[in-house]
């Protein structure tokens, strides 16, 4: 059970979420959104991945290894590369 001082809560909820549109994982994203810190100097500022193609979604796709990437829809590739699948 979370203690009390809700230490397991994200304390830049923003940040967290533009991480996670970038395609970070949910513990990196976690970690960078609850260090203070900037990811990189473009943090936040890289376009959702629903503003890409499904062309450049897929190049991400075949570029970390989501397996059956192909017969993909865009909305899938988006879901396979937040979940990290």
């Amino acid at each position: 059970m979370p203690d009390s001082n809700n230490s397991d809560r994200i304390k830049n909820e923003e940040q967290y979420e533009e991480l996670r549109d970038q395609g970070m994982s949910k513990e990196k994203a976690a970690r960078i959104a609850n260090s203070g810190e900037e990811a990189s100097k473009k943090g936040g500022k890289h376009p959702k991945y629903e503003e890409w193609t499904k062309e450049e979604l897929y190049d991400k796709a075949k570029e970390v290894g989501i397996d059956g990437r192909s017969d993909m829809s865009k909305d899938e590739l988006i879901e396979a590369l937040r979940s990290g699948d």
